[in-house]
């Protein structure tokens, strides 16, 4: 109880610091949702058939959703909730 009353002062930096965590937990959890990963190649493929986009800037943006896709996978087979380590 003393600890709670002599910490009271730093409660907003703690929950600044919460927040922080969640808006994290949140975005990553997005970045690596296989249902955003997969729009985000069918719009790669679009830009490259559209000439948008060069052969060799589809591949390395390929290989890092792929990237992306796999950490998914494992995640989600590691965790069960689909989430990014």
């Amino acid at each position: 109880m003393i600890s709670e009353v002599l910490l009271l002062p730093f409660a907003p930096v703690r929950g600044g610091a919460w927040a922080i965590r969640q808006v994290i937990q949140e975005a990553e959890r997005i970045y690596y949702d296989p249902a955003t990963v997969r729009a985000e190649l069918a719009r790669l493929e679009e830009q490259l058939e559209a000439g948008e986009i060069t052969e060799e800037e589809f591949d390395r943006l390929e290989d890092e959703l792929l990237d992306r896709l796999e950490v998914a996978s494992r995640a989600s087979a590691g965790t069960g909730n689909g989430t990014a380590p």
